[in-house]
C-alpha cells in the first residue's frame, strides 16, 4: 500500500476521482437525541435564502431550508432513507450535518448562515455509492493502490459513540467486508465537535492487535465557491514541489512560483509539507481557514475544471492529507486533527 510521489508520477494515477459502490445496506442507528434552539430572527431571512441553495443540492426541497431557521439538533434521517446526526450551537445558530453512511460532514453553515462545506450535485444520497462532497474519508489508503480507490472508510456504516447537541464522535471497526480486502485489527474514531466559532474534527486511529500495518489517510474535503473568478487559495504553498499529475506523461514534479493559487484549469496537485490553507472567496467576502494541527502533513487542490455535471465553479477540493503511509504499531495510535475556522476578508 506503500505510495510515494515518484511512484504516483510514473503512472496515470488519479488521487481524487470518486467512483465505486457500496456493499452495505444501511443499517438505521439506535440513537436519537435532539433539542430545539431558537436562532435570531432578524437572521431568518438571510438563512433561509442561503440554505435554500445547498439544501436543494442535497435533494430536499425549500421546506427543509425554510426549517434550518428552527433548526433542531438529533439523528435525522434524509428523504433517500440515510441517517444523519444534526449539530446545533445554542447560541450562535450556526449548523452542521454528519452522515452514518461514510462518517462525512457535508455541512457546516456558521452564525451568519454562509455554507462552507460543499456536496456535488451529482452525489448519491441514498448509500449507492460513496457520497460526491464533504468531508469524506479515504482511509487507510488514499488513490489507487492494494485495496480498493480510496479504501473502504468512505462507504461503510459508521456507529454513533455518542453525542450531543453540539458533538458527535463516530466509530468504525472490522467487518467481514473490510476484513475481505484489509485484514487488519483497527478501530477508527472521528469526533465532530461544533464550536461558537469553528468546526473541529478529529480522526483517532488506533492498532487493537500485535503486529504492526500501514496506513495513508486524508479528508477529501469539498468547500463552497462563488465562483472560481472570486477565489484565492492562500498558504505556504511559494517555493514547494509539488505532483502535477495532469502534466507530460502520467504527472510530473514541478515547483510552486506563487504565494496564492487561484484555478483556471483542471487541477490534481498533491503539496507535500503544506498543511496550512485558507480560501479567499471576494464573492462572499469570506475566509476559511483550514486548521491541521496534528497529523495531517499535507495539501491536495483538486477541481474537475469545466465539468457542469459536477457543478465545477462552486466548489474546490482542498484536502487534508497525510501522504506518506503511517507505520501504526500493535498498540499505538495516531491522531489527525482539523479545524474549520471561518473570517472575513479585510
Amino acid at each position: 500500500m506503500k505510495l510515494t510521489l515518484s511512484l504516483l508520477a510514473s503512472g496515470t494515477l488519479s488521487v481524487s476521482a470518486f467512483t465505486g459502490s457500496s456493499p452495505l445496506a444501511f443499517a438505521p442507528a439506535s440513537i436519537s437525541r435532539s433539542s430545539s434552539t431558537a436562532l435570531n430572527a432578524s437572521k431568518n431571512k438571510q438563512k433561509i435564502a442561503s440554505r435554500t441553495k445547498w439544501a436543494e443540492s442535497r435533494g430536499f426541497g425549500e421546506s427543509t431550508a425554510i426549517a434550518e431557521s428552527e433548526a433542531t439538533a438529533g439523528l435525522m434521517t434524509n428523504d433517500d432513507g440515510l441517517e444523519y446526526v444534526k449539530l446545533v450551537h445554542p447560541e450562535t445558530g450556526a449548523t452542521s450535518e454528519v452522515y452514518l453512511f461514510g462518517g462525512v460532514v457535508t455541512s457546516y453553515v456558521d452564525g451568519d448562515g454562509q455554507e462552507f462545506i460543499a456536496v456535488r450535485p451529482d452525489a448519491k444520497m441514498d448509500g449507492s455509492k460513496p457520497i460526491s462532497g464533504g468531508l469524506s474519508h479515504c482511509w487507510p489508503q488514499f488513490g489507487p493502490g492494494e485495496i480498493q480507490q480510496h479504501g473502504f472508510a468512505r462507504n461503510v456504516n459508521w456507529t454513533v459513540k455518542s453525542m450531543t447537541d453540539t458533538s458527535v464522535e463516530l466509530e468504525m471497526a472490522p467487518s467481514d467486508y473490510t476484513k475481505e480486502m484489509w485484514d487488519k485489527e483497527f478501530l477508527c474514531t472521528f469526533s465532530v465537535d461544533l464550536e461558537a466559532d469553528q468546526l473541529s474534527t478529529k480522526m483517532f486511529v488506533e492498532n487493537k492487535g500485535e503486529e504492526s500495518f500501514d496506513f495513508q489517510a486524508a479528508l477529501h474535503s469539498y468547500f463552497t465557491v462563488s465562483a472560481l473568478d472570486n477565489l484565492e487559495i492562500s498558504g505556504s504553498f511559494e517555493g514547494k514541489e509539488f505532483l502535477n499529475k495532469l502534466a507530460g506523461d502520467g504527472g510530473e514534479m514541478q515547483t510552486e512560483e506563487r504565494s496564492a493559487i487561484t484555478i483556471t484549469e483542471e487541477y490534481d496537485r498533491v503539496y507535500t509539507g503544506v498543511n496550512d490553507p485558507v480560501l479567499n472567496d471576494k464573492g462572499t467576502g469570506k475566509t476559511l481557514s483550514v486548521l491541521n494541527t496534528a497529523g495531517w502533513e499535507d495539501t491536495v487542490l483538486w477541481n474537475p475544471y469545466g465539468d457542469e455535471g459536477m457543478g465545477y465553479n462552486n466548489f474546490v477540493c482542498v484536502e487534508s492529507v497525510k501522504f506518506d503511509p503511517v507505520t501504526l504499531e500493535g498498540g499505538a495510535s495516531w491522531t489527525g486533527d482539523m479545524a474549520l475556522k471561518p473570517g472575513s476578508i479585510e
